[in-house]
């Protein structure tokens, strides 16, 4: 029976403080016997690149072309579907840090009788152009079994434009954080817990329509946005809605609803979909004051690219292709794998797309940048993890130059599903992971994350002093994701920025109270307004400590900003995880102490 609202898992059993149990997980070799599957043949060359040499040209490169090994494309016909999920799933299930990268892709049509659990590294889409050309008779389904049903780890995996109709009428996808359930049609309810209603500590749904209601049971926290759903049943901690039809009342702190009618600027990530036989991806159009999804009504509203217009790229390819492709005028899709890059990528042109399929995941070798953009209008990144490597970084992602000044209001640059890592997989290191300086540039969920467990993890062996520092100003944050840096984890200096939902975890291992003592402050704010901005906003903001190394360690406040009109912050809290480690205010000078073992939030419904 499912629990009611008031028989959920007690809060203070904090899922979060349990990823610290579990160390490296097995690594997952490529699947035998999975089979290339090509795109339709549609590889016009573009452009000559830039030469190298005065003598000779490089050969143009073709776009469109294979997918590669490690998409796997269903049509309702194919033999033994339910064996190939299967078969996945038990090799990625448990490999949290392996090297498996995979993406199931489904041709419009209906298919019946299919429950396709999803493990580590795994996305499912459907290639219609709305949720509903793609219709499973049965269920995607998330649980947490592999670690005896506490869903705090089951991160990078994602569902994209399908319609369910679930078996029991209800689907389970119990995720934590990078794992991102986008234009989705739930014909029936929706399940974010685990089988027993065990930990759970996630996420993010977007432009979805949910006909039954979401149970969130044991999720301490979540963001939905730009969605519909016949209900919402419970709250925990920080249950946050944007531009969500049927979502809760305004009610923080009891029960901790934040509800903002409408989102202020959004734009869905693109996304591959067949036209006929022809492989596009679909740029859905900007919106403002948005609510509801974008494809209630029929088609979506947006633009599409050929895939010949793309760069498919491999493991293996070098950044220097990459950049030739750019160069051309090629869009880059990165297919499921891992890719090793020597310099930066670096995106030049307006419009241009990077997209990720399978989560694509990118390593700096020798301290590089992974990626920068030029301070031009309408940049799309989507779909891919950044994984630091053992040499320092400065910067993993830079969006715009320092400096940059250009009003890209009219055509913002976004950045969606992009992931970041350090340690976990093994050492890593990186100072600042992500700078924003281009304005009004949307950062569209993201989780950057200095591992807490696995490989390469300790407070100097996976060094990342800064998570997301913001110079550009009007930027948007939606569904922010934080965690672990040794110092700040957000810092925000340019003007007029603005984030709906924040979810902060401090580093779990500093050593002692002078590790992380700034000047005359007891520890770094996770999310830091510079004295210098006179005009910002948040909303729906949280942050935990679990100083388990040393659990005396205090730390004055989970938020720091200067204290004038146009500085405001609604529904805040902290909350300190079984006592280990303790706030003693929630913003500034204000708020209340959080004290003893109990796992209870501290709040602050408006500041100042």
């Amino acid at each position: 029976m499912s629990p009611t609202p008031t028989d959920v898992p007690d809060s203070g059993r904090s899922p979060v403080a349990r990823r610290t149990v579990l160390g490296a997980m097995a690594a997952g070799a490529a699947a035998p016997g999975l089979l290339a599957l090509s795109s339709p043949a549609s590889a016009v060359p573009a452009s000559p690149a830039e030469s190298v040499s005065p003598a000779r040209q490089p050969s143009a490169l073709p776009g469109g072309g294979d997918l590669g090994p490690n998409v796997i494309v269903f049509d309702p016909s194919t033999p033994g579907i339910q064996a190939r999920l299967d078969q996945i799933f038990r090799q990625q299930e448990s490999a949290q840090f392996g090297t498996g990268r995979y993406a199931f892709l489904f041709k419009p049509g209906t298919y019946n009788g299919l429950n396709a659990q999803l493990g580590f590294y795994t996305s499912i889409a459907g290639l219609g152009l709305s949720p509903d050309d793609t219709t499973i008779n049965g269920d995607v389904t998330v649980d947490a079994g592999w670690f005896n049903g506490n869903a705090t780890q089951n991160f990078w995996r994602s569902a994209e434009n399908l319609a369910l109709s679930p078996v029991s009428g209800t689907n389970r996808w119990a995720v934590a954080q990078a794992a991102p359930f986008r234009r989705m049609h739930v014909k029936g309810g929706l399940n974010l817990a685990p089988d027993g209603y065990g930990w759970a500590s996630g996420g993010y749904i977007a432009d979805s329509r949910i006909d039954g209601s979401v149970g969130p049971y044991s999720q301490q926290q979540w963001y939905t946005r730009d969605s519909s759903v016949g209900g919402w049943v419970n709250a925990v901690w920080n249950m946050v809605f944007s531009g969500v039809q049927g979502a809760p009342a305004q009610s923080f702190p009891n029960p901790p609803y934040t509800t903002l009618d409408t989102t202020p600027v959004s734009r869905e990530k693109p996304f591959l979909y067949l036209n006929g036989s022809e492989y596009r991806v679909f740029l859905p159009e900007k919106r403002v004051n948005a609510r509801g999804t974008t494809w209630g009504n029929g088609t979506p509203r947006g633009s599409s690219l050929p895939l010949s217009q793309f760069y498919v790229a491999k493991p293996g390819v070098t950044a220097a292709t990459l950049n030739a492709a750019l160069t051309q005028g090629l869009h880059l899709l990165l297919t499921p794998g891992i890719y090793h890059l020597d310099r930066p990528i670096q995106v030049n042109r307006a419009g241009t797309v990077v997209l990720g399929l399978g989560y694509a995941t990118l390593i700096p070798d020798n301290g590089v940048t992974v990626l920068r953009t030029a301070d031009v209008d309408g940049v799309r990144l989507a779909g891919f993890l950044i994984d630091a490597g053992p040499v320092n970084s400065t910067t993993l992602l830079e969006i715009g130059p320092a400096g940059a000044s250009v009003d890209h209001s009219a055509n913002p640059t976004t950045v969606q599903d992009v992931f970041v890592r350090i340690g976990g997989a093994g050492a890593g290191k990186a100072t600042t992971s992500m700078v924003v300086n281009s304005r009004h540039t949307i950062v569209d969920h993201t989780w950057v994350w200095r591992a807490d467990h696995g490989a390469g993890v300790g407070w100097d062996t996976n060094r990342a002093d800064y998570g997301i520092r913001v110079n550009g100003d009007d930027v948007l944050a939606t569904g922010l994701f934080v965690e672990h840096f040794n110092k700040y984890d957000v810092q925000w200096y340019g003007q007029r920025g603005r984030t709906i939902f924040f979810q902060n975890e401090k580093a779990y291992d500093a050593p002692n109270q002078a590790a992380i003592q700034n000047g005359s402050v007891k520890g770094y704010a996770a999310y830091k307004v510079a004295d210098s901005v006179t005009t910002h906003e948040g909303w729906g903001l949280g942050s935990y400590c679990y100083y388990n190394v040393a659990p005396t360690i205090v730390q004055h406040h989970g938020f720091a900003a200067p204290n004038r009109p146009g500085v405001k912050f609604h529904d805040l809290l902290v909350v300190s995880l079984g006592g280990n480690g303790q706030y003693e205010r929630v913003i500034n000078d204000t708020g209340a102490p959080t004290s003893g073992t109990s796992t209870v939030p501290s709040t602050v419904v408006s500041y100042p």
